[in-house]
């Protein structure tokens, strides 16, 4: 009997992803889709969802399988289903809405309404009425064409640095830990940050970490492994079940940046579950990584009684679905946060899977100009002086600056961790590239280039990851665009109404301290050969303070990226710590440079680095001598 139960659970769940549980006759999204709507006199619908979304399921069987919403689309609409992993553009413009979001233009692509989440047949038939009979926008557009007030280039003011901190400590949860939010998550630059003053000696901030972490780890699956998106009910203990590469990304990234600073197991064992469930369901056998897996195993379906099994009964019954897209930014988040487990526990392992997901990405998603694209594009970029793109449908609207931004911030940390100079050049074209095609005139970044009908959004999480990527990209390697492009993206962060719109944004915090003095700097001189140059380098990259630039300069390759620094010439391999206005002496023993480090680490409690700006090319080479470095 339970075996003619699996049977037809598992018929069921074939014949919803086979129909898709709708009966609309879905378009693909592209400028056309406008044009045509224009012939045709028809608005345009748009779900955009996500293939892992339970309510997204539900919407499909519910609601646009409901023979009157049929109706209505066919008399006036054009329907358009997005996935939104494979659109940023659309996503970033959209997000606030959760999925499912449902969105519908006029043939001119102005936004008449935005219904977030499900809706109901009812709810839905009354909207497409409502508009089919008066098509005038019921909504204010979501993205003004100018800002209230014009981006300083003087960066984050001390006022406002004063009221991030404020939000950051009140955004934290006592009882619960984490943010004080109905939906429980760990939030990566809140912890990041509080990671951050720790480090520095602020006992609260190590605190609030703990705990959080501590709370955090119960979205971690205890079978599979990976983590949950998310817990509904303002405490940790109701886990909606999908779980997405973004959240794989921030979940392994932080508790192996926890391990570092404190060694915890526990930090160590939370991490190593996600590293495992990245290796054993979401990487592909060409090395790549996968987008996500699904949060039920019959879509619409609530699946907390699965989850609840053990490894056996879970395969018995079948597998919810993984997304197998394989896309650039994915791939360089996982890249990225598998550096990052690396660095704290030194499994070469899940440096050789960074370090192959990386390739596969350069093998299959690099384009000629140095961007990346989300899938596969049929042709390679026109170039700079064309002005413009050609590309098959599966790729509409890219490159997508998340793309590139990922590869590239994944790169300059697989630098750091290898020396391999192929690196620093992918992370160079990266922002290059950048700089180029992405660049909003009044400040910041736009999340796509803006020449398609819909303005493209500005977002918080891209523009600190630019400023961030690009202000230590020009450390590595002494240009001053970066420097400059950096800036730029600050500027718009240090906007009073885009930095306060949320309950707490630490990450511009980190931005503009990384921007405001220069990383401590380790040099490992001596030959790649070397053992003991190996083991003083090893032991560099391991350090737990993140803002960190770390080189090994062997001289037989040539002079370093940015030769800012003069070492002299020695007999045995040696590091140097640099910070903003000194050097060491020569290290010899890997034991030595972590004491080094804590002497030269700012400790000002919660207050960002201080120190004076290193001007370009007047550094010089202060032998400071102290017992620790020998």
């Amino acid at each position: 009997m339970r075996r003619l139960f699996i049977l037809f659970a598992l018929l069921l769940h074939s014949a919803a992803a086979s129909a898709g549980g709708s009966a609309i006759p879905w378009q693909t999204w592209s400028e056309r889709i406008f044009e045509r709507a224009a012939r045709e006199n028809r608005l345009v619908l748009l779900d955009l969802e996500a293939v892992w979304c339970h309510w997204c399921h539900v919407m499909d069987e519910q609601t646009y399988s409901h023979p009157e919403i049929a109706e209505l689309i066919e008399r006036r609409y054009l329907a358009v289903k997005v996935d939104q992993d494979s659109r940023p553009d659309l996503a970033n413009r959209y997000r606030d809405y959760g999925w499912p979001a449902t969105v519908v233009f006029d043939a001119q692509g102005r936004e008449l309404a935005k219904r977030a989440g499900f809706l109901a047949a009812p709810e839905m038939a009354e909207l497409l009425r409502r508009l089919d009979q008066d098509p005038r926008p019921l909504v204010e557009p979501t993205y003004p064409s100018r800002l209230a007030a014009a981006p300083s280039l003087a960066g984050l003011s001390e006022d406002l640095a004063v009221e991030l901190r404020r939000r950051h400590r009140e955004a934290f949860d006592p009882e619960e830990g984490g943010l004080r939010l109905s939906q429980k998550f760990l939030d990566a630059d809140s912890l990041e940050y509080s990671l951050h003053l720790a480090a520095a000696g602020d006992g609260e901030e190590e605190g609030r970490a703990r705990k959080t972490l501590r709370a955090a780890a119960a979205l971690v699956d205890p079978v599979w492994g990976g983590v949950y998106q998310y817990s509904h009910g303002g405490n940790w203990a109701n886990p909606h079940f999908e779980k997405i590469l973004s959240f794989q990304r921030d979940n392994l990234k932080i508790y192996s940046r926890a391990y570092r600073l404190w060694k915890d197991p526990e930090h160590r064992k939370a991490a190593a579950a996600i590293r495992s469930y990245l290796k054993n369901f979401l990487r592909s056998p060409e090395g790549a990584f996968y987008a996500s897996q699904d949060a039920d195993l019959v879509p619409g379906r609530h699946a907390s009684d699965y989850f609840a099994l053990d490894d056996g009964e879970r395969r018995l019954r079948g597998m919810p679905r993984i997304d197998r897209h394989r896309y650039a930014r994915e791939n360089g988040w996982a890249a990225e946060a598998l550096i990052e487990y690396y660095l704290a526990t030194g499994e070469l392992e899940a440096l050789e899977e960074a370090r192959r997901a990386l390739d596969w990405v350069l093998a299959h998603r690099r384009l000629d100009s140095g961007a990346y694209a989300s899938l596969t594009w049929a042709s390679r970029l026109k170039g700079p002086a064309a002005g413009g793109f050609r590309h098959d449908a599966e790729d509409e609207g890219g490159p997508f600056l998340g793309d590139t931004l990922a590869v590239g911030t994944a790169a300059l940390k697989l630098y750091a961790a290898t020396a391999e100079r192929r690196w620093l050049e992918t992370a160079r074209g990266s922002a290059d590239f950048i700089l180029r095609n992405f660049s909003a005139k009044d400040g910041g970044y736009f999340t796509a280039r803006g020449d398609g009908i819909l303005e493209p959004a500005r977002t918080l999480e891209e523009n600190t990851g630019t400023a961030r990527f690009l202000n230590l990209l020009g450390h590595y390697t002494g240009n001053s665009e970066y420097f400059g492009g950096a800036r730029r993206a600050l500027a718009w962060l240090a906007l009073p109404q885009v930095a306060t719109a949320r309950l707490t944004e630490p990450g511009i915090l980190l931005a503009a301290q990384e921007l405001a003095a220069p990383p401590l700097h380790l040099t490992v001189v001596g030959s790649k050969r070397d053992p003991q140059a190996g083991a003083l380098f090893a032991e560099a990259s391991r350090q737990p303070e993140a803002y960190l630039r770390v080189e090994w300069w062997d001289r037989s390759e040539g002079p370093l990226p940015n030769s800012d620094v003069g070492y002299p010439a020695l007999e045995r391999s040696a590091a140097f710590v640099c910070s903003a206005k000194l050097c060491s002496s020569p290290v010899f023993q890997p034991q030595g440079l972590g004491p080094l480090i804590q002497k030269l680490q700012p400790r000002a409690k919660g207050a960002p680095h201080r120190g004076a700006p290193r001007a370009e090319a007047q550094w010089k080479l202060l032998l400071f001598r102290l017992s620790a470095a020998d």
